[in-house]
């Protein structure tokens, strides 16, 4: 079978699951898929690592296109994505409806896990700084190296899990309680683009015209990304 590599940031994981199986039955290709958060793969990308396909944040896709290593020509942007609080399944939902209410919620919780490596890691990292909460937060934080934040819900380590809302969505027994106040976030918008050096081009082509049709919209909506 003819198979396609594809490096993506870990937002897309849940709507790349069911769309690479859809794009297999259609066309025959095997996607072949590894998910980290963008910085791991930009890292990645420079050491070497070979892809024929990579889904980044447009920020990381931009930089791979500048060095060469992706080809501008055919880049699409996916999804918008927005960053979300998580709480254990069946625990109270606190109210993160404006800046007061989240500032509130996020003081009173025991432990707020946060990703370090993702983008809305650094975009929670900045936030609390901005709000004045950051040496209350940190100091008992749960920081994720790569992965998932609520699982540490799952686990008991911490009462709130900040990430994308595609990302808490991959979580079984968890709840997403919603975004945090649109006026406080800028969306991450997810891209995809061709390597320039891709050894199955013509199949990377075909999954990126793919992703960008009108066919994968009610997939992306259900994992919580806006098309």
């Amino acid at each position: 079978m003819e198979k396609v590599r594809m490096l993506s940031t870990l937002g897309l994981m849940g709507a790349m699951r069911t769309l690479s199986c859809a794009f297999e039955a259609e066309t025959g290709i095997h996607v072949d898929a590894d998910f980290a958060p963008t910085l791991a793969l930009l890292k990645r990308l420079r050491d070497g690592e070979a892809a024929d396909l990579v889904i980044l944040t447009r920020e990381g896709l931009d930089e791979v296109i500048a060095e060469g290593r992706v080809l501008a020509d055919g880049a699409a942007d996916l999804a918008r994505s927005y960053v979300g609080i998580a709480v254990r399944a069946g625990q109270p939902q606190p109210d993160i409806g404006s800046e007061a209410a989240l500032r509130k919620s996020l003081l009173a919780a025991r432990s707020v896990a946060y990703s370090r490596l993702g983008a809305s890691g650094v975009y929670f990292a900045q936030l609390i700084v901005r709000m004045g909460i950051a040496a209350e937060i940190n100091a008992r934080a749960s920081i994720v190296e790569q992965g998932f934040t609520a699982q540490r819900l799952v686990s008991g380590e911490a009462d709130l899990a900040v990430q994308q809302i595609s990302e808490l969505k991959q979580v079984e027994g968890i709840e997403v309680v919603g975004p945090i106040p649109h006026e406080l976030q800028t969306p991450a918008v997810f891209s995809a683009g061709r390597m320039a050096n891709a050894k199955h081009a013509e199949a990377a082509d075909r999954l990126l015209r793919y992703l960008a049709s009108p066919d994968v919209v009610p997939v992306l909506r259900q994992s919580g990304l806006e098309p």
